[in-house]
């Protein structure tokens, strides 16, 4: 199971897209407070889209309750300090649950918690003038590279609310 955990997000639209890339992928969405809108603001609301519901979503009041509740050897943060990208991790040899871990826009990931993990630290490759991406891009990229690597378990590589054949079957006028 993939594991997206936002350390302290502030954006409610980037939580709301993020929620939507859990719910298509089959991942648990993590909180960890403060948070920087309410769960029932409108902004996370319309980016997330009716996906809110058949997302499994946890909060976290801190970084220690989300470790104590969630005891890992996996876990893999996203940060501008680290050296990796994360296509240098090999996902298919993790036991057990993945957790991806993201701070919030502002500041990223506390670096007293950080500095304890750099060996699980990727950063996506860009160019040395940019300091980072949109958050909820990142997430979609690490959570798909994972994905990548092990598979896509459980997801449907065809359209399947239309069918398969539905362009192949389409009657143009």
């Amino acid at each position: 199971m993939i594991h997206v955990v936002l350390f302290e997000p502030e954006i409610p639209q980037n939580t709301g897209n993020i929620i939507r890339t859990c719910m298509a992928t089959n991942s648990i969405l993590h909180l960890i407070e403060p948070l920087g809108f309410s769960m029932d603001e409108k902004h996370l609301k319309r980016s997330g889209m009716d996906y809110i519901k058949d997302t499994e979503i946890h909060i976290h009041k801190n970084w220690k309750e989300f470790v104590e509740e969630n005891p890992s050897d996996n876990y893999y943060f996203m940060t501008r300090y680290a050296k990796k990208a994360p296509s240098e991790f090999d996902f298919t040899e993790c036991k057990g649950d993945i957790y991806l871990i993201l701070g919030k826009e502002s500041t990223g990931i506390d670096k007293a918690i950080l500095k304890d993990y750099m060996d699980k630290g990727m950063r996506l490759p860009m160019v040395a003038n940019a300091r980072s991406l949109n958050l909820s891009n990142c997430a979609a990229i690490i959570v798909y590279e994972v994905l990548r690597q092990l598979g896509y378990p459980n997801l449907s590589k065809t359209e399947q609310i239309k069918g398969e054949d539905f362009l192949e079957n389409l009657q143009l006028d």
